[in-house]
C-alpha cells in the first residue's frame, strides 16, 4: 500500500477507523487485485476503470464515485445516507444496522462493468 494512502488511514479518528476497516476489507475481500491510492486526498479503490473513494469525515465515512443507479437499490433502502450531490454519508451508529452483504453489493456493483451494475435479488 502506499505510503501516503497509510498515512490518511492511520490518521482516521479512534471512533471512524472500525467502519473504515469493515469497508477496506468488504472491498478487498471482494477485489483482492483492487489498487488503493491517495486520489483527491482519499482512499480510492480501482478496478478496471471504476474508482470508488472512501473518505473520513467529521460525521463518519463518506463513499463517492459509484454512478447513480450503480448501487444494487442501497440508497433506495437507505435514502437518509444519500446526500444531493450523490455521496453516501455513512456514520458508524446507522452502518452498525447495516449488513455487510448490502454493503457488499453496493461495492461489487458500484464495480461492476455491466450497464447498469449488480442488480439485487428480488425480495421474496
Amino acid at each position: 500500500m502506499d505510503e501516503a494512502v497509510r498515512e490518511y488511514i492511520d490518521a482516521i479518528p479512534a471512533a471512524h477507523r472500525p467502519l473504515f476497516d469493515r469497508l477496506d476489507r468488504l472491498i478487498l475481500a471482494a477485489y483482492p487485485g483492487a489498487a488503493v491510492v491517495l486520489s483527491y486526498k482519499m482512499p480510492t479503490y480501482k478496478v478496471g476503470r471504476c474508482s470508488l473513494y472512501v473518505g473520513a469525515w467529521k460525521h463518519g465515512l463518506s463513499i463517492y464515485g459509484w454512478q447513480r443507479g450503480r448501487d444494487a437499490g442501497f440508497t433506495a433502502r437507505h435514502p437518509e445516507l444519500m446526500t444531493s450531490t450523490g455521496t453516501i454519508r455513512l456514520r458508524p451508529e446507522e452502518a452498525a444496522g447495516i449488513p455487510d452483504e448490502e454493503l457488499r453489493d453496493l461495492v461489487r456493483s458500484a464495480f461492476d462493468p455491466r450497464p447498469g451494475g449488480l442488480t439485487p435479488e428480488p425480495a421474496g
